[in-house]
């Protein structure tokens, strides 16, 4: 099982290649970064957004904070979790996630998802009931920027004719794509378009991940699907590997050098053998 971390990136927290370097050190296979472009001031859902971590609101981009870790790292793999897509326009997102596989050298990790503050995507002119099939066309749309040299596509929600978008990932056919969500569908969407499930910590999500683990295959494949779980308690992890957890996210709040140090050394004592 392999351990890494989430943080948003701010203003007055480490830096983000900082934090690659400090992880790459620690032995920690994996950073990713979340991802809100913006968090509304009012919004009518049952959502309390004003009661959500201020990082959520003064969080960095995703996009330029791992371009940041790339340049920092040489062995990190880096990502996101998760990736907004509704909110997102697919050409610049190929372009962004093609880029940042690029400055890294091939480790990418695009982890998506369709979002859950209903007003975010509203302000993004996305309608939260097409919430998921915007983001499975335009995950297609991008499919093709990165696999041919001429790409087009003609869907409900994104249609483009012959366009040609440099440069192309390094990971072939893409990087690998982490589909997010728990609920009851999650793992037809991971088989029709993803390559691994990133579930949250919820309860019963133990439970699923054993059920996945044991049913869910690629067509044409008798593998286990990989799964990264986003959240992870340190006290939970021997749960996590009897279940078949990959990869395991560890999700600490922004903080400076000195105390992130701290949280991070903890962390290794805490994991011991395991983390090697």
């Amino acid at each position: 099982m392999k351990f890494g971390f989430i943080m948003f990136p701010t203003r007055d927290a480490i830096s983000p290649g900082d934090l690659g370097v400090l992880l790459e050190d620690r032995g920690f296979e994996s950073l990713f970064m979340p991802d809100h472009t913006h968090i509304p001031a009012v919004t009518p859902e049952r959502y309390d957004v004003m009661n959500l971590a201020p990082e959520f609101k003064n969080g960095m981009d995703a996009f330029v904070a791992l371009g940041a870790i790339a340049q920092a790292t040489t062995t990190l793999q880096i990502g996101t979790a998760v990736l907004l897509v509704p909110e997102r326009d697919p050409i610049i997102t190929a372009k962004e996630v093609a880029s940042v596989d690029v400055l890294s050298g091939g480790r990418m990790n695009f982890g998506i998802g369709p979002g859950w503050i209903y007003q975010e995507m509203r302000n993004h002119g996305v309608d939260p009931a097409d919430r998921f099939r915007v983001m499975r066309e335009r995950l297609e749309a991008m499919r093709q920027i990165w696999t041919r040299d001429t790409a087009s596509y003609h869907g409900e929600f994104v249609s483009f004719d012959r366009i040609t978008s440099w440069p192309k990932p390094i990971q072939r056919p893409h990087p690998p794509i982490l589909v997010a969500g728990n609920g009851p569908r999650v793992a037809e969407r991971v088989i029709a378009y993803g390559d691994e499930w990133i579930p949250m910590l919820r309860p019963g999500v133990l439970d699923h991940i054993a059920d996945f683990k044991k049913t869910a295959r690629k067509p044409g494949s008798e593998q286990p699907i990989p799964v990264t779980l986003f959240g992870g308690e340190l006290a939970d992890v021997d749960a996590y590997d009897t279940v078949g957890v990959d990869r395991v996210l560890f999700w600490v709040r922004p903080a400076d050098t000195k105390n992130m140090t701290k949280t991070v050394d903890q962390i290794v004592r805490a994991l011991g053998d395991r983390l090697h």
